[in-house]
């Protein structure tokens, strides 16, 4: 029985090897929808409709944003932590406009509300939600390097992927100001 055993794993094992030698990288696969997304990403980086925003802990990771609410009524509202639960709202979509995900067909915690911790995100959205306050309205675009990167994570949305958000900060979770 563990020959067996043994012997079945053996298989599988050359046949994933053999797979990917015989067939193309995830890398070669996917390099025509990468190069168009850097294109993309590149060109509204240079439009000038949005801000570039570092992270802090890296500063070759960059995301871009565009408010589209007076930031001067939400500059004295809340803005989170990495460490903090919070409430949005968004639209994800590619940068060709397919839509891949919404909080829209939410009625939990509240309607159209996504709740979630901001360090279980893909790096993009740490680097947007913690320069928006309670209330801020953004386009957020997250290059690949800052969201998925070469994983696949749907039919939609397939490695080298930049992230086109639509989000509002709704709130901080369970925050109690002193």
């Amino acid at each position: 029985m563990k020959k067996f055993f043994y012997t079945v794993i053996m298989a599988i094992v050359a046949i994933t090897m053999l797979d990917s030698c015989l067939g193309k990288s995830v890398e070669d696969e996917y390099k025509n929808w990468r190069e168009s997304n850097d294109e993309w990403y590149q060109r509204q980086k240079e439009s000038g409709q949005y801000t570039v925003l570092t992270a802090p802990w890296d500063q070759s990771a960059t995301t871009l944003i565009r408010w589209h609410n007076d930031t001067m009524q939400t500059k004295d509202n809340l803005k989170p932590f990495i460490t903090s639960t919070i409430d949005v709202k968004y639209k994800l979509s590619l940068y060709n406009g397919t839509a891949v995900d919404s909080s829209y067909n939410n009625s939990s915690p509240a309607d159209s509300v996504f709740r979630t911790k901001l360090n279980g995100t893909v790096e993009g959205w740490m680097i947007a939600l913690t320069r928006m306050h309670v209330g801020d309205s953004c386009t957020v675009i997250v290059p690949y390097q800052q969201g998925y990167g070469s994983s696949k994570m749907s039919d939609l949305l397939v490695p080298y992927s930049t992230l086109v958000f639509g989000v509002k900060l709704i709130d901080i979770y369970k925050y109690k100001a002193n």
